[in-house]
Order: C-alpha cells, then sequence, then structure tokens
C-alpha cells in the first residue's frame, strides 16, 4: 500500500489492498482446505495485517505485529471475537509514537480481540527480544 509520508498511509489504497490480500487468503483456503493463518508481520507486513483482521474479520485466526502503528483512522467495526494478538514496539522506536502503537492495541481490543502489547527495550529494528518474545508467545497460539 502507498504511503504519503513517513507514517501517514493512502488509507483509500490500504483498504483496497486489504481487500486484495482477504481475497486472495480465502481462495488459498478453499483451494488447499487450510484453516485461518495466524499472520506475522514487521513494520508494514504489521500494519496491513492489522488493517486485514479490522477490516475483514475472520481472515486471520490472529497476529504477531512486530513495530504496528494504527492503520486506518476509522475501520469499519467488524468483531474480532477473541482472536488473539501480540503487538511488540520499541521503546526507541523513531517511527512508531508510542500512543500510536497504544492506539492500536485499543483498537483491537475494542473490536474484540485478546491483545498482548509489550513495550521492549528496542528502536524500530528487530531485536532477539523481539524473537525470543514472539516465539513464547507462538508456541501458546498453534
Amino acid at each position: 500500500f502507498r504511503r504519503l509520508a513517513e507514517g501517514v498511509f493512502d488509507e483509500a489504497d490500504v483498504v483496497r489492498r486489504a481487500g486484495d490480500l482477504a481475497g486472495f487468503v480465502a481462495a488459498a483456503r478453499a483451494e488447499y482446505g487450510l484453516a485461518a493463518p495466524l499472520a506475522v508481520g514487521f513494520s508494514n507486513g504489521a500494519n496491513i495485517a492489522a488493517a486485514l483482521m479490522l477490516l475483514h474479520p475472520g481472515v486471520l485466526a490472529g497476529a504477531v505485529l512486530l513495530r504496528a502503528m494504527v492503520p486506518l483512522a476509522n475501520p469499519a467495526a467488524g468483531r474480532l471475537d477473541g482472536e488473539p494478538v501480540l503487538i511488540l514496539s520499541g521503546r526507541m522506536d523513531p517511527i512508531v509514537p508510542a500512543d500510536n502503537a497504544a492506539g492500536l492495541a485499543a483498537m483491537l481490543r475494542q473490536a474484540g480481540a485478546a491483545v498482548t502489547h509489550e513495550v521492549l527495550p528496542a528502536g524500530h529494528g528487530l531485536s532477539q527480544a523481539d524473537l525470543v518474545r514472539a516465539k513464547a508467545w507462538l508456541a501458546g497460539h498453534p
């Protein structure tokens, strides 16, 4: 999806791309008899996964969102019936402000997701702490 500036998304394009991705996941699930996948995304990968969950509930079984931010100002009011989400933010992230990551966690909770949001001593890049924490969380959410 397009960005208009650092941290500013072309929301119409995010909606369109999330719709394309939802269609792809639905087609792959039907073709191969797959259960809903659990997404793992970093930065813009995490942002599109969050948009997919908010706009197309049920397409994903949950998500690990690393350095994610709010992808849409006013997403549709879908219901995420307890779908698990781990958000890992960096305390010193120059790209994702702490209040933005907290806003995403609140947005997903309001939609009904079971959100765990942790702020790690890191910047925008991945750290060993991210890998350890994501691995442990994923072990509990097969």
